[in-house]
């Protein structure tokens, strides 16, 4: 599996792992109907525009498998909301379920936080629905939680988590720990 830098070639790749995951992820808690309006086609249009204009300032890693299919994305930047002391932001994090588990996830972030440090980020925030099983992989990395909020999606309301990272070398050092195992 090859981990690379996305590039504005890969928005389809993208746009079709970031639906499917939509699809198998939030299965059960976010609205059937919701989760079967979502097109590749619009996704695909978004990922375009983003890797076009935030390739340096928000990258995006992504995982390639043997065939050249893309099965898993990262998004890096910035934190956005400027609500907390994290000066990074790990955007999301999808991968295909069928290749889950296979720390493919700590692949994808290892490299997003190597570029991160690179450009003198310090630390790092992300969000996830607090119902989302996919939180454990976060909370095994021993973050901080660092807020709540709700939000809404599809017309509904979510709980949403805020977990930080006050040194991002020190979540880097317990990322490479997980990978040797």
């Amino acid at each position: 599996m090859q981990i690379r830098k996305a590039t504005k070639n890969d928005a389809g790749g993208i746009a079709k792992v970031h639906v499917i995951s939509w699809q198998e992820t939030y299965q059960g808690l976010v609205s059937q109907e919701y989760l079967d309006s979502l097109k590749v086609e619009d996704r695909k249009a978004l990922w375009e525009k983003g890797l076009s204009l935030n390739a340096e300032t928000s990258p995006v890693f992504v995982a390639v498998n043997s065939e050249g299919e893309i099965v898993g994305f990262a998004s890096f930047g910035k934190e956005r909301s400027g609500n907390f002391t994290a000066d990074g932001e790990l955007y999301a994090i999808y991968i295909r379920k069928e290749y889950q588990r296979g720390k493919l996830g700590l692949r994808l972030l290892q490299a997003g936080l190597e570029d991160l440090l690179k450009k003198g980020y310090e630390s790092m925030l992300v969000w996830v629905l607090a119902d989302n099983e996919s939180r454990k992989f976060y909370e095994s990395l021993n973050p901080q939680k660092a807020g709540e909020e709700v939000v809404e999606i599809a017309g509904r309301e979510y709980l949403e988590y805020a977990y930080a990272w006050k040194e991002l070398n020190i979540l880097q050092q317990t990322v490479i720990e997980k990978l040797r195992r």
